[in-house]
């Protein structure tokens, strides 16, 4: 499965980024093998406005079924949701920590933003 997830930097022992749109990177990684895509997301980050549907779209081109990330805001949530991506948020820690939770099972889908547009 091919799953997003927020970095702070290009690696799987990064940091996560809590924010999704504004994120520095958008690691996409294949939770079977662990191989992985790094998008730079420096572009959105540094929009000034509508970066959070702009991610949401380049995530969405991968072709990912879940984002993993801290916080994701309306507008993108509702992006993500109409290209049928699943969204888990409130994770932290490393990228690797966020897949290897993820595929525990011991992550919850979340039905609705978590922060308010332009956080």
């Amino acid at each position: 499965m091919k799953i997003a997830v927020t970095s702070q930097g290009p690696s799987l022992d990064a940091e996560m980024d809590p924010r999704f749109g504004r994120a520095a990177y958008v690691l996409i990684v294949d939770t079977d093998s662990l191989k992985f895509e790094v998008i730079d997301n420096s572009v959105n980050a540094n929009a000034l406005k509508g970066a959070g549907i702009m991610a949401a779209t380049a995530v969405s081109e991968k072709g990912v079924q879940v984002l993993v990330t801290g916080y994701c805001g309306p507008k993108a949530f509702l992006t993500l949701e109409a290209a049928g991506i699943k969204i888990v948020s409130d994770i932290s820690g490393t990228v690797e920590d966020a897949v290897m939770k993820f595929k525990s099972g011991d992550v919850k889908y979340t039905d609705s933003a978590n922060v308010e547009a332009h956080w």
